[in-house]
């Protein structure tokens, strides 16, 4: 069965960074495209990061050069590096992993199919 366990989150300061983890079990993540998602209380979830196969990655416009999307293939593990937080970006964060048949999501400028999903890990930043 595929697991996805995500880690990092917690509380910071505006102006602080996190990163945040995606360990996988039972799922290659060299081989898939991922991404990154969050949920704010009373809002739609939103995609926030995504990585193709290929390494190509996407941002939703709100984080664009404050977070990284990465592959630690060494670890089957996904990356979300998070630097200039601002209270705007308090939610949780979910890990969600692709497949040819996966359920059609939008990523910033990118569509691809996801079809697991992580419990999320909760992040608070104050001000």
């Amino acid at each position: 069965q595929v697991t996805l366990e995500e880690s990092g989150g917690g509380s910071v300061q505006a102006g602080g960074s996190l990163r945040l983890s995606c360990r996988a079990s039972g799922y290659n993540i060299g081989l898939n495209a991922m991404a990154w998602f969050r949920q704010k209380p009373g809002k739609e979830r939103e995609g926030v990061a995504a990585i193709e196969r290929d390494g190509s990655t996407a941002y939703t416009d709100s984080v664009k050069g404050r977070f990284t999307i990465s592959k630690d293939t060494a670890e089957n593990t996904l990356v979300l590096q998070m630097n200039a937080l601002n209270p705007e970006d308090t939610a949780m964060y979910y890990c969600a992993a692709g497949h040819p048949f996966g359920a059609w999501h939008v990523v910033g400028p990118m569509s691809l199919r996801l079809a697991y999903w992580g419990h999320g890990t909760q992040v608070t930043v104050s001000s």
